[in-house]
């Protein structure tokens, strides 16, 4: 039986009888379907976001965060349970224990592609109880593989690239919020979404390390790592069952793909993403492996009778950095912000290069955050210059074409951009593989940070075309 919510006052619903001639065409009120579908959605109808739309569109991005949050989770979970396997008995060399890092990453960002064209071909309801059940097989998979030091180290990589799932939720995630909002209020959405979401990997390198060795003694309990997620992914199965909503109304946008991709402003944006994302992320998951390997005094310090790594913070202080990025891009150009950002992480990252001979962890961790927080900013405004980039390119803001290549040109930006996180590990991988430490690696880490940063420059920043609409 289909019901409907009306979108705009009683009043609104009068006849126009004076003239006969003239015909007005009422906006449909929402209707609702069985399997929690709603027709005639639009957000940007000002009466029907006021009287019923906010609240749904509120009640979906809570689900849709917690749901993402934990794609997060279990996407960097063997960011830190890989560093823990040679002290539960695996043997590992340092070169496996990199590819058990970098592969959810790969898996991750590849599957970002296709995830974003499955909220409107099953509903963004649909689509999230699958996504989020999804995560059950990493994670049980995990827990199974690691209880048998034996183990062998292929069975070991292909759980770990099943932790791509958790990767790919980001994209459907924002594609299916994009559909609630209304212009004017998607890129605040769109920040909690995402800053919501990076946090899950904070909260797995910090949970993780407590619960496989609080009361185990002399053992780990490495299981733990997987099954502690398992019973909070069946509540969010639950939420986005009972509390989301499909939209009839949301389209997949391939020709709005096909004509990004055909822009070369594409590329180039997708490449500062990497230097940004793929920096957070790829920096994000490695970061306990550098801890452990340069100072394993630190790797876990133990606080009654569980330990804690300290490495958490990382992904910590670039999430909560990010909206920042987004917030001075407004106010001086997202351009200004991506180079300064740029600027940082290369001073940084040389900053560390040139002190690890000294071999203080507290100088150590003090520049990586630094680092974290630079690129979190980067993070925010690099996303913020794709839309206002595109609409200098194109018929202005208000064009539709030009939104819906923006929108296409967001998740594939942000899909490229996260394969920074395998390419990342593995540079450090290759590095100590080829000179037995990381100094190169970190070398050509600050290389890149100049390249990035002097492409912006000419790219956006000098160009008088480019800087007038204040990018």
């Amino acid at each position: 039986m289909t019901q409907t919510v009306s979108s705009a006052p009683p009043q609104a619903a009068a006849p126009l009888a004076a003239d006969p001639t003239t015909t007005t065409t009422a906006a449909p009120p929402l209707a609702t379907r069985p399997g929690r579908w709603i027709d005639h959605w639009n957000p940007e109808d000002h009466a029907q976001w006021e009287s019923v739309g906010r609240g749904i569109a509120r009640r979906n991005l809570r689900w849709s965060i917690f749901a993402e949050f934990l794609g997060f989770v279990v996407w960097q979970l063997w960011s830190i349970v890989a560093v823990t396997l040679p002290k539960a008995g695996f043997d590992l060399d340092t070169g496996q224990v990199f590819w058990l890092i970098s592969i959810p990453s790969l898996v991750g960002a590849t599957l970002r592609i296709p995830y974003s064209f499955l909220v409107p071909r099953f509903g963004g309801r649909n689509w999230t109880i699958v996504s989020a059940g999804l995560l059950l097989l990493p994670t049980i998979a995990l827990a199974v593989c690691v209880s048998n030091p034996e183990t062998p180290f292929g069975v070991l990589l292909l759980v770990a690239a099943l932790a791509g799932f958790g990767g790919g939720n980001f994209a459907s995630s924002m594609s299916n919020i994009t559909f609630f909002y209304p212009q004017r209020e998607k890129g605040w959405a769109l920040g909690l979404n995402a800053a919501g979401g990076n946090l899950g990997a904070s909260v797995a390198q910090f949970v993780v390390p407590i619960v496989i060795t609080i009361g185990a003694g002399a053992t780990l309990n490495v299981p733990l790592a997987g099954i502690i997620w398992v019973p909070l992914i069946l509540v969010a199965m639950f939420g986005a069952y009972r509390y989301m909503d499909n939209l009839s109304s949301a389209k997949a946008d391939f020709a709005g793909s096909a004509a990004a991709l055909r822009e070369p402003h594409l590329w180039m944006l997708s490449l500062l993403y990497i230097g940004t994302f793929g920096s957070f992320i790829g920096f994000a998951s490695v970061f306990p492996k550098l801890i452990a390997d340069q100072f394993p005094e630190f790797s876990a310090i133990s606080v009654g009778g569980a330990s804690v790594s300290l490495a958490f913070l990382g992904a910590l202080v670039g999430s909560l950095a990010r909206p920042y990025g987004g917030r001075l891009s407004d106010r001086f150009g997202g351009a200004r912000i991506t180079m300064a950002a740029f600027a940082v992480m290369g001073t940084v990252t040389l900053a560390v290069l040139l002190t690890l001979p000294v071999a203080s962890f507290w100088l150590f961790l003090g520049l990586f955050l630094l680092l974290f927080a630079a690129a979190g900013i980067g993070n925010g405004s690099t996303y913020r210059m794709v839309p206002v980039v595109f609409a200098v390119r194109g018929g202005g803001a208000g064009d539709v074409s030009t939104q819906r290549k923006a929108a296409a040109a967001l998740g594939l930006i942000s899909a490229i951009g996260a394969y920074g996180g395998f390419l990342i590990p593995q540079a450090l991988n290759l590095s100590f593989q080829s000179t037995g430490g990381y100094a190169a690696a970190f070398l050509g880490f600050v290389g890149a940070y100049v390249v990035l940063l002097v492409l912006t420059y000419v790219v956006y920043v000098r160009s008088s075309r480019l800087r007038e609409h204040k990018i």
